[in-house]
């Protein structure tokens, strides 16, 4: 989380916001510079947070983007993974977590800093420190061990795809 919130800092140099509003633009017209600049970042966010995977955990190469895929199966080629099953997790996955509505510690920290006028960028920077924290971001990981956890403790095999067994074992 520290990579990604590093790389979206240092992207803040390109912030249409923090221009506009050097440039004293009117208070009326922020939303336009700051929409602006959010886009850009969710354009980026796929290849910057696969970038960070890749050179952790393989070998650093992306793969290109392909227009024929949607959203999800395109992130997961930038992973490295390229098959049905994974894509579809990955819809999944990024559906389940794509509704926030403010309440946990990232989507209030990137509002609460951006409340200050910061602008699009170095607000959800903040918001990914947040997603550091073990009751926040690693909770999915802690979900994926109580279940683990709980299999064996009952000594009932819950039915996971095999595909996400190969993902449980990464976290133990």
């Amino acid at each position: 989380m520290s990579q990604l919130s590093a790389a979206v800092t240092a992207m803040q140099s390109e912030s249409l916001f923090a221009k506009a509003y050097q440039s004293g633009v009117k208070k009326t017209e922020y939303w336009d510079s700051a929409f602006e600049d959010t886009l850009n970042i969710l354009a980026v966010l796929p290849e910057i947070a696969a970038r960070i995977y890749r050179n952790t955990y393989k070998d650093g190469k992306l793969a290109s983007h392909d227009n024929k895929l949607d959203y999800s199966a395109n992130f997961a080629r930038l992973l490295g993974f390229s098959n049905s099953q994974f894509d579809d997790l990955m819809r999944l996955y990024l559906v389940i977590h794509s509704d926030h509505e403010g309440g946990n510690v990232s989507a209030h920290t990137v509002r609460l800093v951006g409340s200050a006028l910061s602008d699009p960028y170095l607000s959800f920077a903040a918001g990914m420190n947040g997603l550091a924290g073990p009751l926040h971001g690693l909770a999915n990981q802690e979900v994926l061990r109580f279940l683990v956890d709980l299999q064996k403790k009952i000594g009932v095999e819950v039915r996971i795809k095999p595909l996400l067994q190969t993902r449980l074992r990464t976290f133990n």
